[in-house]
């Protein structure tokens, strides 16, 4: 989510990151021995521009865009609205020809906000159906002195609709060469993930990230060591991701009913 994936490197790791599920993988969530640490049930929606003092800001903390929708300010109406428990993040193509959508960060500029060293993170939303939709779920690290340390546990590109993808980046703020990339391409009914709600979770310890999808297992990634430090939640309706845009429909909509954090007790 740092940058967008051109269409050839997105198919060359798709490829390269597929193999056999396994044996633990499909295996059902189970949160015994974990507690709740964060509930977003977006009864409401307490967010501003960049903080302080709401729990959501509206940008990366770094202030970075991507993608081929500009992450808007909130105001009254757009890109976010709220009912019946549900937040729905709006794209939309303006009388300008430009895109502009929403993203929410739980953590501000400064650091201040929530963030957690590992646990459980999940999201259950619908997504927009449509060439170049690029709707996500994801953490990064609060600690970005050297590297950027990234989990993507949903990143859907519409022009795939029967599938999704969960990665685990480390972006070297130094030296581009560095940087160090694993994708997870996450097979689905076709158009499923914009036909429902569904759940999307990643399990994060010392030794493993494990992908959940509906609380299975889909996959797993050994944990880098950059990523053993507090890691803050991510949402947003992005567009592109090195995609063309011709066709995607204008408005599209993100619903996400909740954003939930566990930890394990004693952790």
């Amino acid at each position: 989510m740092v940058r967008p994936i051109s269409r050839a490197i997105f198919i060359l790791t798709a490829l390269l990151a597929a193999r056999p599920a396994s044996a633990q993988e499909g295996a059902e969530l189970d949160l015994a021995g974990y507690r709740q640490t964060f509930a977003e049930e977006f009864d409401s929606l307490d967010v501003s521009a960049r903080g302080p003092g709401t729990r959501w800001i509206a940008h990366t903390p770094w202030n970075g865009d991507f993608g081929d929708a500009a992450f808007t300010d909130p105001r009254p109406g757009f890109p976010f609205t709220t009912k019946d428990g549900i937040l729905t993040i709006e794209m939309r193509k303006g009388s300008d020809g430009k895109w502009r959508s929403g993203l929410i960060a739980a953590t501000d500029p400064q650091g201040r906000g929530f963030a957690q060293r590992f646990g459980y993170f999940e999201m259950r939303a619908k997504f927009p159906a449509g060439e170049g939709v690029w709707p996500a779920f994801w953490l990064v690290g609060v600690d970005r002195t050297t590297h950027t340390s990234e989990i993507d546990i949903v990143e859907h590109y519409g022009h795939f609709p029967g599938r999704y993808t969960a990665s685990v980046h480390v972006w070297d703020r130094k030296d581009k060469s560095r940087h160090r990339t694993v994708h997870k391409r996450v097979p689905v009914p076709e158009g499923s993930l914009s036909a429902g709600f569904h759940t999307y979770g990643a399990l994060v310890d010392a030794e493993f990230i494990r992908f959940y999808f509906d609380r299975r297992e889909v996959a797993r990634v050994p944990t880098p060591p950059e990523h053993n430090q507090p890691m803050y939640p991510l949402v947003d309706l992005g567009l592109g991701a090195g995609w063309p845009t011709e066709r995607t429909p204008n408005p599209s909509t993100m619903e996400v009913d909740y954003v939930r954090v566990w930890a394990k007790d004693g952790g």
